[in-house]
């Protein structure tokens, strides 16, 4: 999955085409994400005396589709590509080795985000 927690989205398609959000959580399993803002519904609660819960209508937000998204970089969208670092890392007893680490990248400029 591309999109992460904390990132900036413009929904693409939908009833909520052109806002951007905050994505709020990401769902793996369902391929979806809670974007801040975007895709609210209301739900009806019911009061439960043994919790002492008041009932009524509360507004928030819905997942929607990972494909229904992409990422904001500046003032436009980009897709996400993926490159390879190489870094040093250090072991408990002090000594160093190299390896590769995964970067996410911009596709649009190919910084990393």
């Amino acid at each position: 999955m591309n999109i992460k927690k904390g990132d900036t989205v413009k929904v693409i398609a939908g009833k909520d085409k052109g806002a951007q959000g905050k994505v709020i959580s990401v769902l793996r399993e369902e391929d979806r994400v809670i974007v801040e803002g975007v895709n609210l519904v209301k739900r009806h609660t019911k009061s439960v005396q043994q919790t002492n819960t008041t009932g009524g209508i509360i507004t928030r937000e819905a997942p929607i589709h990972v494909s229904n998204v992409m990422l904001v970089e500046g003032d436009g969208v980009t897709r996400v590509g993926f490159r390879r670092d190489e870094v040093t890392k250090r072991r408990p007893d002090g000594s160093t080795y190299s390896a590769t680490r995964s970067v996410r990248v911009s596709r649009k400029t190919g910084k990393e985000i």
